[in-house]
């Protein structure tokens, strides 16, 4: 990890506002889930723009770590974790990456949804280590509130919207930022849990209530918690770590629930586990940099911090990896 940046929509969605639009109240939604407020996009702004914002602000990171001994225009790769491109066709990131000036460098999107951050992290890190890449432009992004259903209250309450960046080198392991360890996995059979019917090749059309997502809350909560755990466990394991050697737990930031719920299972203290659900909610591929960035500003996270990270999403897929926290320029 070379730099991080982030970036939010100005505009804010409390749960005063929702209240003004279903039958619920501010103590039904944060009993529930945790969450106060979340970031929405406007109706011009889509996921393109949260994402050069985020990227611009790591790039801008990563030159103050170096002290400007590597450019930006050295990233050689960008790799986007989205759920909601600009559009179907074409892919998303050759358009960030022309927006911020990168020149021809290969640039492509990755869809995992929810764990779309810690599968890009993955690919980047193979990249890396394949000697493909040496400067890789690792985004998650998404606009998610344009997926859901205007009369869908349980998904009303839980996303936002939100873009975070991370810029990942070629180094040594033993280097503070280096990643440690990963683990993924997915589950096809449980492709309902989390779903967009319609708008694919599979039902291209539909109806206009397919096109919007549909979720099955209990089920995803209990498959999430358990996943979320033994994949966080399998990282552990191949970092040669043990839960007491992290001093860091940055999770898909779901809602509260699954967090402390996934928390207990590893036996991790609250102190040590990172949320900032309340305010941002459920930003999907967003939400993990977006966190890692907002607590290394905020102090939470220190250079030589052992950080844990763990992810569940639509497909199902889950995800985990370890890594020691550097030392970053703002």
């Amino acid at each position: 990890m070379a730099g991080i940046g982030r970036h939010v929509p100005p505009t804010v969605l409390t749960n005063a506002d929702l209240c003004q639009r279903f039958d619920t109240s501010d103590e039904w939604i944060r009993a529930r889930t945790g969450i106060r407020s979340r970031h929405v996009v406007r109706l011009d702004e889509a996921t393109s723009d949260l994402a050069v914002h985020a990227a611009s602000a790591a790039l801008r990171s990563a030159d103050a770590t170096a002290g400007s001994s590597e450019a930006s225009a050295d990233v050689d790769l960008v790799v986007l974790a989205t759920a909601t491109p600009d559009h179907p066709c074409p892919a998303t990131a050759p358009l960030i990456a022309a927006r911020l000036g990168l020149g021809a460098v290969p640039a492509f999107d990755v869809g995992a949804v929810c764990s779309g951050f810690v599968y890009g992290l993955a690919v980047a890190d193979g990249m890396i280590r394949n000697g493909v890449a040496r400067r890789v432009l690792l985004i998650g992004a998404d606009a998610f509130t344009t997926l859901l259903n205007p009369a869908d209250r349980s998904a009303a309450v839980v996303f936002g919207d939100a873009a975070a960046a991370l810029v990942l080198r070629a180094g040594r392991a033993d280097e503070p930022g280096a990643v440690q360890s990963l683990a993924l996995g997915s589950d096809g059979r449980l492709a309902e849990l989390i779903s967009i019917p319609a708008g694919g090749s599979r039902a291209p059309r539909g109806e206009p209530e397919d096109r919007w997502i549909a979720m099955q809350g209990q089920a995803v909560y209990r498959h999430a918690v358990e996943r979320m755990g033994e994949v966080a466990l399998t990282a552990l394991e191949r970092a040669g770590w043990s839960v007491d050697d992290v001093d860091k737990f940055v999770a898909h930031q779901a809602n509260q629930r699954i967090l402390d719920t996934v928390a207990g299972k590893l036996g991790l203290p609250a102190d040590r586990v990172y949320s900032n659900v309340a305010e941002r909610g459920n930003t999907v591929a967003a939400s993990i940099p977006l966190a890692l960035d907002e607590a290394d500003e905020s102090g939470e996270l220190r250079a030589g911090d052992r950080v844990l990270l763990s992810a569940f999403g639509a497909g199902a897929t889950w995800g985990a990896a370890t890594l020691t926290w550097p030392r970053l320029g703002r």
